[in-house]
């Protein structure tokens, strides 16, 4: 192993901020920084070596990339968090404007859905990847829920219990099964898993499971699951009011009739409580307004 993804990996062990996502995205973006530096001819750099001028050498790489301000503002956090715990934050300027990112926009008529495909899953070699991925797209579970789930003990026949520990913010909550597309993955599902999670036999926790189920789905070209609750919720809008989303091209806000407003209302509270989100506001990123 590399000096610098080494002196990396040793801070984040013995620096366990935020939950298990956040800490093996931080890994992920830093051990894919410290490849960065590598190529750029830093060789023999160490993580107390780090300047400004590495700094500002990645994001221009970063910018140069074309890459979307919630990607440069995730690398920018890991940046952040990387120079408080060597002690040299002032090697990272303070806002991101100063490196010319710009905001995020959350909220635009444009779908992020993301299908799930076939010839992509026949390509993982994982069949708890595989499965996890399934639940996703299917249900509209975070990454997180479909993998830590215990799904004999969450099935209740009509609905999915999600535990507080298998959800973000620690929110239980209910996902309704409504199809039978939706009831033959739960059951396929849980005969894979025997009564266990979806972290697969030989890994012992999901965070160490987390990186294998990353690689294989970038492997096959998978980069970012999220989509894949876009499109569930986009599916779920359309069934619950009977019309498409803004973002798949049904009318705006400003467009619908008075009644048409109340069960747009409806629908977006539904479906940010079936989604893990507190407030109905949230349902825009996934629907537009």
């Amino acid at each position: 192993m590399r000096d610098l993804n080494y002196d990396f990996k040793q801070l984040c062990r013995g620096n366990r901020d935020g939950s298990f996502a956040t800490q093996a995205d931080r890994q992920h973006i830093l051990d894919l920084i410290a490849d960065q530096l590598y190529e750029m001819g830093f060789t023999k750099l160490r993580a107390q070596g780090f300047k400004p001028k590495h700094v500002e050498m990645l994001v221009e790489r970063w910018k140069a990339e074309n890459l979307k301000p919630g990607t440069l503002k995730n690398r920018m956090s890991a940046l952040r968090w990387l120079a408080e715990k060597i002690g040299k934050q002032n090697i990272v300027e303070r806002t991101n404007a100063a490196y010319g990112i710009p905001d995020r926009v959350y909220v635009t008529n444009r779908s992020k859905a993301k299908q799930l495909q076939d010839e992509q899953l026949s390509r993982i070699r994982d069949p708890f990847t595989v499965m996890a991925l399934r639940l996703e797209a299917s249900l509209g579970l975070r990454r997180e829920e479909s993998i830590k789930a215990v799904l004999d003990w969450a099935d209740r026949g009509d609905k999915l219990l999600l535990k507080d520990s298998w959800c973000k913010g620690g929110r239980e909550r209910e996902v309704p099964i409504r199809t039978a597309e939706q009831r033959q993955v739960i059951d396929e599902a849980k005969a894979l898993a025997k009564g266990k999670s979806l972290v697969a036999p030989g890994y012992k926790t999901y965070a160490k499971y987390l990186k294998h189920f990353r690689y294989e789905c970038e492997r096959v070209g998978i980069h970012g699951v999220h989509g894949y609750r876009h499109f569930y919720a986009q599916a779920r809008y359309q069934e619950i009011t009977g019309w498409a989303c803004p973002a798949c091209g049904g009318p705006t806000a400003k467009q619908l009739t008075k009644a048409q407003k109340v069960r747009d209302r409806e629908a977006r509270l539904q479906i940010s409580h079936e989604m893990g989100h507190g407030r109905g506001q949230v349902t825009s990123v996934y629907l537009g307004r």
